[in-house]
């Protein structure tokens, strides 16, 4: 449910070296390719967040159970973080505006394909077609704004990002809640998904009318066979960890975790001896960048677990509806809201120091929430999740974004992109396996000890994480890049 989309980065790292002439688009064509992109991004968003809520739900209908709970988040964000960098390279080859039709055409379809599911393996293989498609979208946005806009008006469009982005992240899970309760024409969460054929076919529609060509560069390297290890090594092990605390630790899941981990040491040896790497060797030379990396890693993964146990909590432990849960969860989403705009004012004088404050927030907010459940396990009432949920939000925003402008505080300009390009698809990669790391200690808890309990151990590993985390802050760079140079 983050607010900051880590796909803005990885665009913002693939931006064309020399942009087409921005005087050859009047100014109203420009804020109208704006809205185009904004639109993309938005969609991206509400579906990353609404089967925070609906996850339940579509899991009873479709008889799914727990395992399948845990794809629904899981899956969207596994495609999308292992194809995200590559994503952007296909833009820079192929063109901008090609990918971005392919990607928006293939996101709307998927998500058709995911209104329509009739079994949780049809759901899930449309949830990881849409999150593949979202790789090849949302990569091109910044890109195409570079292309358009003059540089001393760049900065004004750019700017539109974090309140729209803002308002989807509070409106996803609300809408997601709003669209099963009033289960039109009685689709029930279907409808979450079908909304996009009207929204989706729109932004199609605008985007081939509105976007330049351009040609693409086909010299720029594009490597596959890292991407391929990356996908192998992230799906064996989260179909591992899925499995094996759905069904037991069976023979498969532990030969899929342990196929994870081998394709995850291909993967590594494939960065050091390929030709254009997704990730430039250097960069984990790099004591700084390897630390946040390693931080956002761990956090964001936390985090993500800690979204969905919630909603879980609301709607199995304290009976919440879908909507009911939705409305429980925007004071994270405005909690996110806010720290992220003052972040972004603190963090030139503050550097690491924010991150450590975020992180200190973050642990408060859910050691409060440890001690509700512990004293009222499902007997909590709604007013008393109310400021452990918003201090959990100023937290999370207040790291969101801030832990990855820390970590590029010493590299190189020349290592910028890829960084840049590592940190978004590791972020994706981190939310997916939080929701299944997280949710299968929830689960697992849940069989044997009960709501309460479930809800207690998983609190407590995120908490865990988190104060592990905050001995890593030392180890950033002291200060972030000028804001006007990232």
């Amino acid at each position: 449910m983050p607010l900051s989309t880590p796909a803005h980065s990885t665009a913002m790292a693939t931006e064309p070296a020399s942009p087409a002439e921005p005087e050859a688009v009047s100014p109203g064509k420009r804020w109208a390719i704006l809205a185009v992109i904004l639109s993309a991004d938005v969609l991206d968003l509400l579906d990353a967040t609404i089967t925070n809520i609906a996850a339940p739900t579509i899991a009873e209908d479709l008889h799914g159970g727990e395992a399948l709970i845990q794809w629904l988040g899981a899956g969207y964000a596994l495609a999308l973080g292992v194809l995200l960098v590559v994503g952007g390279r296909l833009g820079d080859r192929y063109g901008r505006r090609r990918l971005f039709l392919i990607g928006i055409t293939g996101f709307t379809l998927a998500s058709i394909a995911c209104g329509l599911a009739f079994d949780p393996g049809s759901i899930i293989i449309a949830r990881l077609a849409q999150g593949a498609f979202g790789a090849l979208l949302i990569p091109q946005g910044f890109g195409i704004l570079g292309s358009v806009f003059p540089r001393d008006q760049i900065g004004r469009a750019f700017s539109a990002f974090a309140p729209t982005m803002g308002i989807s992240a509070v409106g996803g899970p609300i809408l997601a809640g709003a669209l099963i309760d009033a289960d039109i024409l009685g689709l029930g969460w279907r409808s979450m998904f079908l909304i996009n054929l009207v929204l989706g076919g729109v932004t199609i529609l605008a985007a081939a009318r509105l976007l330049p060509k351009d040609a693409g560069n086909r010299s720029t390297p594009v490597d596959g066979i890292g991407s391929g290890l990356l996908a192998a090594a992230m799906l064996g092990l989260l179909f591992g960890l899925i499995d094996g605390s759905a069904h037991g630790w069976t023979p498969v899941p532990i030969l899929s975790v342990t196929g994870g981990a081998v394709f995850s040491g291909l993967f590594c040896r494939r960065q050091l001896t390929a030709a254009s790497p997704l990730i430039e060797p250097s960069l984990l030379r790099n004591r700084g960048f390897t630390s946040g990396l390693i931080l956002g890693v761990a956090f964001f993964a936390a985090v993500s677990g800690l979204l969905y146990v919630l909603s879980l909590f609301m709607q199995n432990g304290l009976g919440y509806t879908p909507m009911k849960a939705a409305l429980g969860l925007v004071p994270v989403a405005a909690g996110i809201v806010i720290a992220s705009v003052a972040g972004y004012r603190l963090i030139g004088g503050l550097g690491r120091g924010l991150v450590l404050i975020g992180l200190i927030i973050t642990l408060t907010g859910t050691g409060w929430l440890l001690v509700l459940v512990l004293t009222a396990g499902t007997s909590t009432g709604p007013w008393a999740l109310l400021p452990p949920a918003l201090i959990i939000g100023l937290g999370m925003g207040t790291c969101f974004g801030t832990v990855y402008d820390v970590t590029i505080g010493d590299i190189a300009p020349e290592e910028a992109g890829s960084a840049g390009g590592s940190l978004s698809a590791v972020q994706q990669l981190a939310n997916a396996i939080g929701a299944a790391v997280v949710t299968t200690l929830y689960f697992r808890t849940l069989a044997t000890g009960g709501e309460t309990r479930a809800v207690v151990y998983s609190l407590a590993a995120v908490a865990a994480i988190t104060l592990a985390c905050c001995g890593l802050v030392r180890l950033l760079p002291r200060k972030a890049p000028p804001q006007d140079h990232h």
